[in-house]
This record gives C-alpha cells, sequence and structure tokens, in this order.
C-alpha cells in the first residue's frame, strides 16, 4: 500500500489530537485519538457493533487477550477494564497507534494489564483465549488472508475469535473463505450493515 494510511507503519499526517467518548454495558470511556488512526473521530461502527454484539469476556477471564489491530485502544481498554485477570495484548503496525493505546491504557490505570507490542514483537510461544479484530479490510484481500493466517492458528485449542465485517465490503466472502481454511464459524449477529463473526476451531 502507499501513502499515508490508518494501516501506514508511521503516518505522515501532523498528530493532531483529539477525544473519543463512549459507553460499553454502563462504563464510560473517554481515549485519545490522532489525526492517521483508524476512526479518529469517533468509535467506529463496526467496532460500536462488535462490543455490542459479541460475547464479552467476564472478570473470570483469564489468560492472553489479543486486540489485532488495535487502532488507539477501545477493545483494548474495554476487555482489560472487564477481564481483570487477563493480559490483553494491543497488536497493530501503526506505531502512532500504539503509542496512543499505551497512553490510554495508562490513563485508565490498565497499563499492567496490557502488553502493547508491534506484531514481530509478540512472543511465538503465546497463545490467546480470545482473538478480537475489526480488521483491516481496505489494507485488500491478499494482505488481510495473510494477516488472518497468521494470527488464527495462534488461538488456544478452546479459544474463540470475534471478529466484525461490514457486508457491503465483503463479510459473507470472509466468512466463505474461513470456512473453507478449516474455522468453524457462526454468524453471531448483524446490525447497520456488519457482521459479526464468531470463530473457533
Amino acid at each position: 500500500m502507499t501513502g499515508d494510511h490508518y494501516f501506514s507503519t508511521e503516518p505522515l499526517t501532523s498528530a493532531d489530537r483529539r477525544t473519543v467518548t463512549f459507553s460499553v454495558e454502563g462504563d464510560d470511556y473517554s481515549l485519545t485519538s490522532s489525526a492517521g488512526v483508524f476512526s479518529a473521530d469517533r468509535l467506529d461502527p463496526g467496532t460500536a457493533v462488535l462490543l455490542r454484539k459479541a460475547e464479552l469476556p467476564g472478570a473470570q477471564t483469564s489468560g492472553a487477550l489479543l486486540d489485532l489491530g488495535c487502532g488507539y485502544g477501545p477493545i483494548t481498554c474495554v476487555l482489560a477494564t472487564r477481564a481483570g485477570a487477563a493480559t490483553v495484548w494491543a497488536v497493530d503496525v501503526n506505531v502512532r497507534a500504539r503509542e496512543l493505546t499505551g497512553q490510554n491504557a495508562q490513563r485508565l490505570g490498565l497499563a499492567d494489564r496490557v502488553r502493547v507490542a508491534a506484531p514481530d514483537e509478540v512472543p511465538d510461544d503465546i497463545t490467546f483465549s480470545q482473538l478480537w479484530s475489526n480488521p483491516p479490510i481496505r489494507v485488500g484481500k491478499e494482505e488481510l488472508h495473510g494477516m488472518l493466517r497468521r494470527w488464527l492458528p495462534r488461538l488456544a485449542p478452546d479459544g474463540v475469535a470475534w471478529l466484525v465485517v461490514a457486508r457491503h465490503l465483503g463479510g459473507d466472502s470472509l466468512q466463505r473463505w474461513l470456512v473453507e481454511a478449516g474455522w468453524r464459524v457462526e454468524r453471531h449477529a448483524s446490525q447497520k450493515g456488519y457482521r459479526v463473526l464468531r470463530v473457533t476451531r
């Protein structure tokens, strides 16, 4: 990909910071965002559907959770707030996104349970009980499939992945591709043009 996108490694646009506020199941969040990261001005509608319709972890959830393509950290912060016994790995190729996620986790008192990392910085021996992602569809099908082929196999044997994809951006075709790749896929919910997919082994 060329140009300055939210999936650029180092955005060239100036860091014009702003605040994004949202609520999830009674918890209010106020996070710092910036130009050069995904959905900088608001909680992305797909992410909102994912957090509303998927089965969020509870206080008893432990182990390692993965927020794949964390952006400025809304999913990471929700997971870390709810799953106090778990460690949340916030992974993104975008340096600015990682910095914002770390700062937001620190501000919310979650830094001890959040590990912010570039993809190659995640230790190979870690498996994840849950994987959460609003995947970057606009990187193109080849890169998207490569990303999922890399990370889905790192689910624990009884692990679950929660993905949200807009129907008009290929949500149904992605579901078919995952099934053809050998994964069990359930269309857990549909809302506002988005599919929430539950993926297991």
